[in-house]
């Protein structure tokens, strides 16, 4: 078994910062994991934020490079979603996502590559 679990969503005005934190644990988890965020807006599909490999390698969407930055404790088993300036259309809840180490760089923007998810965290900005 893999738990991940995000914290930090809330309520943030158009302009502001938020720090998403996601913590694995379980039996099954590798430490080798390449851990990811994504989002989902109402009635689409998760969108590939980014993700971070264990020793390094760290990979965005091109919409999210310099609003977005992505760290990982590994000493943890902990991941960062650092988002600044957001605006309203960022409004959606985030996920955090394990992925087996060995995935390719070409394969971590995909959902399918992820075996393991968290529940989610609202993040709403708004005035």
């Amino acid at each position: 078994q893999v738990q991940l679990a995000e914290s930090g969503g809330g309520l943030v005005q158009p302009g502001g910062s938020l720090r998403l934190s996601c913590a694995a644990s379980g039996h099954s988890f590798s430490a080798g994991s390449t851990l990811g965020w994504f989002r989902r807006f109402p009635g689409k599909e998760r969108e590939f934020i980014a993700a971070a490999r264990r020793y390094g390698g760290t990979y965005y969407a091109d919409s999210m490079k310099g609003r977005f930055i992505i760290s990982r404790d590994n000493a943890k088993n902990t991941v960062h979603l650092q988002m600044s300036s957001l605006e309203p259309e960022d409004t959606a809840v985030y996920y955090c996502a394990a992925a087996p180490g060995s995935s390719i760089v070409s394969a971590l923007w995909s959902p399918r590559t992820y075996d393991y998810w968290g529940q989610g965290t609202q993040v709403t900005v708004s005035s």
